[in-house]
């Protein structure tokens, strides 16, 4: 074997190795992250259908209640709550929905716009699609789920990378696209899993890839990360668009709690009623309201009280599609102060935004829901075939990753790599750094250890 062949041949072993401890540690992850983004990919349907009782409850023909009187209802049915936020109804038929709370624990109400009878209320935090966003981003674990999860993310990217040059065809002369484009069916089993493991990940790679960077906004560590490198540069955003973790989300409801307690009007006690600040010439809620609803902004629509004395009441459009959202100042005489679109943020806000849109399923509707899934079956088939072809090759007593050959020669190469991906997802890096010094730790001092990972070459095939 010729020189450059040997030099090539350690290099894809090596490749081939991290690909395997990458793809064994990300495997369990992959496939909990397809499954509970799969389910969270249909959140409009799944709610449509879980709130559809809720929908055209009103009667024709019948008076509607004002909106300060529908919050007295929803405040009254979760004792020591106040108004968080009031949710527009889409159709006028609707029960109106608020959000109200105590501290940072909040409850969903469902109020009758007519009689105002309360038909269902439940804490936020326990509504099914809220557990599965939960679920998918942090394990139901907070910060250090969230830390896990971005670092299964990162190595899931350094793991599609490793596969992308492990897949480049190589010496194949006249075979064709077979094993390539598609997988061989004329091969055996063997073939064919392996075909299927390397066609499957080509096809899904840019959007398996495209998925976890616009997901990483929303992670912890990589969201703080995001946070300083703006507030370094100046391009910092006031209110960002997306959850910052559920921790830093339940800082932001205690603060939103504080904020409109303190604008409690010691006067907006009538009829038994806790209110929100009310303007001397009437209510202002009403007044809002009634604006906000005149705006047409795409659903759901959240109507958030001041916080502050000299505050302004705030409109801000939830759509799915965030590319559409908007927000709205307006005083308590119901006059519109400001407001503040898609268009106008920064780029970065942008590129999260439609990154946040795309990853949701959102941007296209049903179309992006579809492509998203694809990806996501890919993903699933990626991980099952991956655990096909290390149980049917795993040798006895070995864990089966691929031996070394013999050590590499030092590359500038791949350490600007590895320091460039260090620098882009600094859980990454960190990771990096301890498996490989765990690794220089096991081929000095624990052969024995480092035969079973396959860190130490074997020297019958040099």
């Amino acid at each position: 074997m010729s020189t450059g062949a040997i030099h090539h041949e350690r290099w894809f072993r090596a490749v081939w190795r991290w690909h395997f401890y990458a793809g064994l540690f990300c495997l369990p992850f992959i496939l909990w992250l397809s499954v509970t983004g799969g389910i969270y990919l249909f959140k409009p349907q799944i709610e449509g259908w879980l709130y559809a009782p809720f929908t055209h409850v009103a009667q024709p023909g019948m008076p509607m209640l004002a909106p300060e009187k529908i919050v007295a209802a929803g405040t009254a049915a979760v004792p020591g709550s106040v108004l968080h936020k009031y949710v527009l109804p889409e159709a006028p038929e609707d029960a109106v929905q608020l959000l109200v709370g105590s501290g940072a624990e909040e409850t969903r109400v469902w109020v009758h716009p007519q009689t105002a009878r309360v038909l269902k209320a439940v804490p936020e935090e326990d509504r099914f699609i809220r557990v599965v966003f939960r679920l998918h981003g942090e394990l139901l674990a907070g910060q250090w789920g969230s830390a896990l999860v971005e670092i299964a993310a990162c190595w899931t990217i350094v793991m599609i990378l490793t596969g992308l040059f492990l897949w480049w065809p190589r010496g194949r002369g006249g075979k064709g696209l077979g094993g390539i484009l598609w997988p061989r069916l004329q091969g055996g089993r063997r073939v064919f899993w392996r075909d299927l493991h390397a066609v499957v990940g080509l096809w899904v790679s840019i959007g398996a890839i495209f998925l976890i960077v616009s997901g990483l906004p929303w992670a912890k560590n990589w969201g703080d990360y995001l946070k300083q490198v703006r507030v370094a540069t100046g391009t910092a955003a006031v209110r960002q668009d997306w959850s910052a973790g559920s921790e830093a989300d339940a800082a932001e409801r205690a603060a939103l709690d504080r904020g409109v307690r303190a604008m409690l009007d010691e006067h907006a006690e009538h009829h038994g009623m806790t209110m929100p600040h009310v303007a001397p010439k009437g209510p202002a809620l009403d007044r809002v309201v009634a604006k906000a609803a005149a705006l047409g902004l795409a659903a759901p629509a959240e109507v958030s009280p001041p916080t502050r004395a000299g505050g302004r009441w705030l409109v801000q459009s939830q759509a799915e599609d965030r590319t559409r959202r908007v927000s709205v100042e307006i005083g308590d005489d119901g006059a519109v102060i400001g407001s503040q679109g898609y268009g106008d943020r920064h780029w970065i806000d942008r590129a999260v935004g439609f990154g946040v849109a795309v990853h949701e399923g959102a941007w296209l509707g049903l179309l992006n829901q579809l492509v998203n899934l694809l990806v996501l079956i890919g993903l699933v088939l990626l991980a099952v075939s991956s655990a096909v072809l290390w149980w049917r090759r795993r040798p006895q007593g070995v864990l089966g990753a691929p031996q070394a050959k013999h050590p590499l020669r030092h590359s500038w190469a791949l350490v600007a790599t590895a320091v460039l991906l260090g620098l882009l997802m600094p859980l990454f890096g960190i990771t990096l750094a301890i498996a490989a010094a765990f690794e220089l730790v096991a081929r000095r001092a624990m052969p024995g250890l480092a035969r079973w990972l396959g860190l130490r070459p074997n020297v019958s095939n040099l």
